[in-house]
C-alpha cells in the first residue's frame, strides 16, 4: 500500500431541513459579509434561496447575491465575482447549488488575494498563498466538490477547461438535505450518479493491488451507486435512495477512496476535451469515453478489471480466462450506463462522429501539444489519446 495523506475536515451537516443553519455555520466559521453564489432560476422557484436568505438574515451577516453559474462553469463570472469581492469586502463564499457552483467559488477563492489573473492558477504558472472560506449547501449529488480539494473552471476563450487543486479549497462546511434533490431531472440524475461512480473508478484502476480495504471500499460504493440510482430514476423522491447517492457523492471524492493508491484520472482528463469543445454534461461525457479507455488500458492490470467485473457488476468469473471476464465486466457497464440513459461513444453524446481535426485538437489540448501524458495506470502519449477517442468515435 502507498504512503497517504487522507485530510477531510469539511464539517458535513446532513439530512432534512438542515439549509435552514446555513446562518449559525457562516457565523461559526467567521462569515460576516457573503458572496451568496447561485446558478440559475431553480434555487429561486423551490424556494430555497429565500430560505438562504432568511437564514443569513436571521443571524445578522450582509450578503451579496451573484447568479448565472453553469455547467462546466466559466472563467468569465469568476472575475465578476472576484470584482464583487474586492468591491464589497466580502470575507466568506456560500455555494447554493451542485458543483459548478461550488467550484466556481472556489476559483473565486483562490483569485480573491492573488495578485494577477486567477487563470494563471489554473494554467499552474503560479499557486495563491491566501484563500478565502466556503460553504455550501448542496443540491445536485455528483461531482463531490462539497468534500474535495479541487475546482474545473472552463475559459470561453479557447474553450480550455483546466483544474486547480489545494486542501484550502476544502469547505468549511457542507449542507445536505437529500430532498433538495428531488426535482432534478432524470438526465441530471444519471448523470450525476456516473460522476460518482468514476471518481471511485479513477482511483480504483491502478495497479496498486494490495490496499484491500480501500478496494472493499470503493466496490461497496460503486454497487451502492449503481443500485440506487435505478431507484431514484423509479421514484425521484425517495429519500432513502436519494441520501444514499449524496452521502456517496461526497465519500468518492474526498479522497477515502483513494486512500493508498496513485489513481489514474485519464478518463477525466479525455472527457475536459469533450465538454470544453461541446459543452456537454460532464457525467454523460465521462460515460461515453470510458469503455474506450478501459478497453486500451485494462491490459496494463488484468486481474483488476476482471475483480471489478466480479464483485461490482456481478459477472460470473471466467476462471480460465481473465480477460474474457474483464471485457464481461466493460461490457455489464457500458448496459448499465444505457439502462440510465447515458451514452457509451461520441456519436451518441454529440449525435454525430467528431471529425479527425476535432479530435486532434482534443489530443492537442489534453497532451499540452504533445508535451505530457495522462493516466498512470498506462501512461497515456498524444498518440494514445487519438487512439482512445476514435475508439469512442465508432
Amino acid at each position: 500500500m502507498r504512503n497517504f495523506n487522507y485530510y477531510a475536515p469539511t464539517q458535513v451537516v446532513f439530512g432534512k431541513n438542515k439549509e435552514t443553519k446555513v446562518g449559525e455555520l457562516v457565523k461559526k466559521y467567521g462569515g460576516t459579509k457573503v458572496l451568496l453564489h447561485y446558478g440559475g432560476q431553480s434555487a429561486i422557484k423551490s424556494g430555497l434561496l429565500a430560505k438562504v436568505e432568511e437564514s443569513l438574515k436571521n443571524e445578522g451577516i450582509e450578503y451579496v447575491k451573484l447568479g448565472g453559474v453553469v455547467p462546466n462553469p466559466r472563467l468569465s463570472l469568476v472575475r465578476e465575482g472576484l470584482e464583487i469581492c474586492k468591491k464589497e469586502n466580502i470575507d466568506f463564499l456560500l455555494a447554493v447549488g451542485g458543483g459548478s457552483v461550488i467550484d466556481s467559488c472556489k476559483a473565486i477563492s483562490s483569485g480573491r488575494y492573488f495578485d494577477g489573473d486567477v487563470w494563471d492558477l489554473y494554467l499552474k504558472k503560479a499557486v495563491a498563498t491566501q484563500y478565502m472560506p466556503i460553504g455550501c449547501v448542496l443540491t445536485i449529488p455528483a461531482a463531490g466538490s462539497e468534500m474535495s480539494d479541487g475546482s474545473v473552471i472552463t475559459n470561453e476563450e479557447g474553450w480550455l477547461k483546466k483544474d486547480y487543486c489545494t486542501d484550502d479549497f476544502r469547505p468549511k462546511f457542507s449542507i445536505m438535505n437529500p430532498e433538495l434533490t428531488y426535482s432534478l431531472p432524470a438526465w441530471q440524475t444519471a448523470c450525476g450518479a456516473v460522476d460518482i461512480m468514476m471518481h471511485t473508478m479513477e482511483r480504483y484502476f491502478s495497479k496498486d493491488d494490495d490496499m484491500e480495504i480501500t478496494d472493499n471500499i470503493a466496490e461497496a460504493l460503486l454497487r451502492t451507486v449503481k443500485d440506487e440510482v435505478k431507484k431514484v430514476l423509479k421514484n425521484p423522491t425517495d429519500y432513502s435512495s436519494r441520501a444514499q447517492i449524496m452521502w456517496a457523492g461526497s465519500l468518492a471524492h474526498n479522497g477515502l477512496t483513494g486512500c493508498g493508491t496513485s489513481g489514474d484520472w485519464a478518463t477525466h482528463n479525455l472527457e475536459h476535451e469533450l465538454s470544453g469543445m461541446w459543452d456537454v454534461s460532464h457525467g454523460a461525457g465521462l460515460a461515453a469515453m470510458w469503455g474506450s479507455w478501459a478497453r486500451y488500458t485494462c491490459k496494463e492490470n488484468i486481474t483488476r478489471f476482471a475483480r471489478f467485473a466480479v464483485n461490482v457488476m456481478g459477472v460470473t468469473q471466467n476462471f480460465r480466462s481473465a480477460e474474457e471476464t474483464a471485457e464481461a465486466g466493460i461490457v455489464a457497464m457500458e448496459q448499465f450506463y444505457h439502462s440510465i440513459g447515458m451514452p457509451t461513444s461520441i456519436p451518441e453524446l454529440i449525435g454525430k462522429q467528431a471529425t479527425d481535426k476535432e479530435i486532434e485538437e482534443m489530443a492537442n489540448k489534453c497532451s499540452n501539444n504533445g508535451t505530457q501524458t495522462i493516466g498512470c495506470l498506462k501512461p497515456l502519449s498524444k498518440a494514445d489519446m487519438i487512439a482512445i477517442y476514435k475508439m469512442a468515435n465508432k
